[in-house]
């Protein structure tokens, strides 16, 4: 079988859930990491049975790395995936891909040049309950597409928040590029209206809770929510849900049917289905991208649209209107 070998830049908690997907498939071997912090670094290559580089340079150039995984924070993603594709690498990019649409059409454009595989890290979309919902769209068996209600609700500590750029960015990219697999191009989304708040941090630069409306060219509505601020304990909890109805039927998707009462790295009860996402997002990126030259579930195209969606959201709440996409 073929083998594909991947190399991490970067080696914080999300690098745990890659390692056990690459565990998972057969023809993927993790062979290095490297990050800017040194003690990470021998925790890590004991934990994953791999080398530490000693630079990313190092890394890159390496002629035994097939892929590279960029998970390293947001502000330094197109730094370093422009460095592995301009080596030859294929790249898997956790999200949010980049700060800007302008960082994301120059990464499109560096893959196209070096003619190597661009993968938006948007793991929900490889969840077989999602991936279900589609092909139920797609056939007509719903109907006509009336709404998606896309749900986040999990408290997440003030320390564990300080490390990401609010909720809008962080939890609303996943939200939009989930609608953008599900809904497809009939029904892109045209305006959105948004607003946010600050509920449970003291000192936090982002918001801890957001709300968006979003109209589509079909006619159809969307309404996302993401909150770190607390949890839903209620009998039915939004812990994160998707949530499809149309004029012949309609499709749930929830966090809650698959629960371990065990902390999850920062959550409350560990979700089981968010490792499986990861698992199946890198099995069908090295097997079917890399192995077979089939195009990601969600391309970098994608990824554009979803920051369009995200910077709509912005300039919504800034402006306190809706917002044209």
């Amino acid at each position: 079988m073929q083998t594909t070998t991947i190399a991490f830049i970067g080696a914080g908690d999300i690098s745990l859930l890659h390692a056990e997907a690459i565990k998972h498939c057969d023809s993927a071997q993790l062979v290095g990491l490297w990050s800017i912090d040194a003690e990470l670094n021998r925790e890590k290559s004991q934990l994953y049975g791999c080398r530490i580089y000693e630079s990313v340079e190092a890394l890159v150039n390496d002629p035994g790395v097939d892929a590279v995984f960029i998970l390293t924070n947001l502000e330094t993603h197109t730094q370093y995936a422009t460095l592995a594709m301009n080596a030859g690498k294929h790249v898997l990019i956790e999200k949010p891909v980049a700060p800007s649409i302008k960082e994301l059409k120059a990464l499109k454009a560096c893959a196209e040049k070096n003619n190597v595989m661009l993968c938006p890290g948007h793991n929900y979309i490889h969840e077989q309950s999602v991936q279900r919902t589609k092909e139920l769209l797609d056939s007509g068996k719903l109907g006509k597409l009336a709404t998606i209600y896309i749900h986040y609700h999990i408290h997440h500590p003030e320390e564990v928040a300080r490390r990401y750029p609010g909720v809008i960015r962080h939890i609303l990219t996943h939200h939009s590029y989930i609608l953008l697999y599900l809904a497809g191009e009939s029904h892109a989304p045209e305006s959105v209206s948004a607003m946010k708040t600050v509920i449970h941090y003291d000192e936090f630069e982002g918001e801890d809770l957001a709300m968006i409306n979003l109209r589509l060219k079909s006619g159809a509505l969307a309404h996302f929510c993401a909150d770190f601020a607390a949890d839903d304990n209620s009998s039915e909890p939004w812990t994160f849900s998707v949530k499809v109805i149309g004029t012949e039927g309609a499709t749930r998707f929830s966090y809650r049917d698959w629960i371990e009462n065990k902390p999850g790295v920062v959550h409350s009860h560990t979700f089981s289905a968010y490792e499986w996402h990861i698992r199946e997002e890198v099995r069908h990126f090295v097997e079917a991208c890399i192995q077979k030259g089939a195009k990601p579930l969600s391309t970098i195209d994608d990824a554009i649209t979803a920051q369009k969606i995200i910077e709509g959201c912005e300039a919504s709440i800034a402006q306190k209107r809706e917002i044209s996409i």
